[in-house]
């Protein structure tokens, strides 16, 4: 297997792995509207992502699916009621804030790790003069992009009224 193909993998597993945490987040934070739907929307980019990074892969005989198939797992019906329950539960208690806060560092340390996978890619494919794949990489990195700039954002906008409230 080459580079490119372990590169594919890695970067397929990583965004899978963003889309879930993303849900994740989006439930446990439900009381923080823009925090849920914004991370749902998100989620859904890195599940497109990877979509389009498991046929890229099947184009150069790479299999890249889990266990779950080409959408990933299947949302989480009773888990995600319950997160969302402990979430309006806790309300307005400072420990939600430090919790939202670790939680977006997570998000915004994995979307980093996938954007240097990207970048790595896109290298390969100029490299190799591969324009499918820098097609590939020139319609998501930007967006992975966006998704860092959102959890920078909302831990610049979170952190000083939930640091300083303790």
């Amino acid at each position: 297997m080459n580079g490119i193909a372990l590169t594919l993998r890695a970067l397929h597993h990583g965004e899978r792995s963003l889309a879930r945490h993303l849900v994740a987040a989006g439930e446990r934070h439900s009381t923080e509207h823009e925090v849920r739907h914004v991370a749902i929307d998100l989620a859904g980019w890195s599940r497109a992502h990877a979509d389009r990074l498991a046929e890229t892969a099947a184009d150069r005989d790479v299999r890249l699916f889990g266990p779950d198939g080409p959408g990933g797992p299947p949302p989480a019906g009773p888990l995600a009621t319950l997160r969302e329950k402990a979430a309006e539960a806790l309300g307005d208690r400072p420990e939600p804030g430090l919790l939202l806060l670790w939680d977006l560092r997570r998000l915004h340390l994995a979307a980093a790790g996938n954007s240097v996978y990207w970048e790595m890619l896109a290298q390969a494919a100029q490299a190799a003069r591969d324009e499918a794949l820098l097609g590939l990489v020139t319609d998501c990195h930007p967006r992975t992009l966006r998704q860092m700039r959102w959890t920078n954002t909302m831990i610049k906008v979170l952190s000083p009224q939930t640091l300083t409230a303790l």
